[in-house]
């Protein structure tokens, strides 16, 4: 299984997370709700772009982005 990469632009105010290596982006779908779907050459979801992630007074001393993660079975 590869590793979920998450990453958080302060100056652009979104949160891109992969699921597969960002370098096979070939399409992109933005939904109605500020979030773009990224794809792969055959159409299956390698990531998601989040837009206007945070509020600007959330931002201003942000140094770590918390994220919470569970293992369900």
């Amino acid at each position: 299984m590869k590793p979920i990469k998450v990453f958080f632009d302060k100056k652009g105010n979104t949160l891109n997370v992969w699921f597969d290596d960002p370098s096979k982006e070939a399409v992109s779908q933005e939904t109605a709700e500020e979030v773009i779907l990224v794809k792969d050459i055959n159409g299956k979801v390698i990531g998601f772009e989040v837009l206007n992630y945070m509020a600007k007074s959330e931002m201003r001393n942000i140094k770590n982005l918390p994220v919470e993660s569970e293992v369900i079975a």
